[in-house]
């Protein structure tokens, strides 16, 4: 299920977002115009490497991407739910929800496999934060979604708390469903615990930022 739009209105630029977007596809970019064995180098280091671990790869992993739809994926879905999440906290506080989030996914990713030798990068769990933090604030806007069913495609209007706790069960279940499987979890290519760790702390983090007055309850 792909997310297409929101029904929650914003009233303010999503400034941030836009950045943030900005920012993600200028590093690909440059990710690009690099060899192959500067690539993987840029990788290692800026990476998160639990056997090489230092802080700062925390910040800077955020910002790398692996593929096209890596960063494709990983920015539709920023731009889908960010947007609703910065009008109702404010630019400022949302760029630090965004990368508290992205630090604790990291750690989370990080303690689970604390000897791998394997870059884990993407922006993944920071937007996972802005989906618990939608989750919290927007539970039952509509979100237009694109469904895959088998040969058939079709649109379908759901809540977002239907969407995103679909999307977190999948996440859950395939993160300690390769744990289970120990090839999976020394040569998976998919950070699930930095997206269930993202996920959790963006619904925690949330109701410490004091939200606008325009914020209204869902009936």
């Amino acid at each position: 299920m792909i997310p297409l739009r929101s029904s929650e209105r914003v009233y303010t630029p999503p400034t941030v977002t836009l950045i943030l977007i900005l920012i993600n596809v200028l590093v690909f970019v440059y990710e690009l115009s690099m060899s192959r064995y500067g690539l993987n180098r840029f990788i290692a280091t800026y990476g998160i490497v639990p056997d090489r671990f230092h802080w700062s790869q925390l910040l800077t992993s955020m910002f790398i991407h692996g593929g096209f739809m890596h960063i494709l994926g990983n920015m539709w879905f920023l731009w889908v739910f960010g947007r609703g999440i910065e009008d109702l906290v404010g630019h400022g506080k949302f760029l630090v929800f965004y990368l508290a989030c992205g630090v604790a996914a990291g750690l989370i990713q990080m303690m689970v496999n604390y000897s791998s030798p394997i870059p884990t990068v993407g922006a993944s769990g920071a937007i996972a934060g802005v989906m618990g933090g939608y989750l919290v604030k927007f539970p039952r806007a509509r979100v237009v979604t694109l469904i895959f069913i088998f040969i058939f495609i079709t649109t379908v209007d759901l809540p977002a708390f239907v969407l995103l706790l679909y999307w977190f069960a999948i996440q859950f279940f395939s993160g300690f469903g390769s744990i289970a499987d120990s090839q999976s979890w020394q040569g998976g290519d998919v950070a699930y615990f930095a997206h269930i760790g993202g996920f959790l702390a963006g619904m925690g983090l949330i109701f410490l930022l004091p939200t606008k007055q325009r914020y209204r309850s869902w009936s």
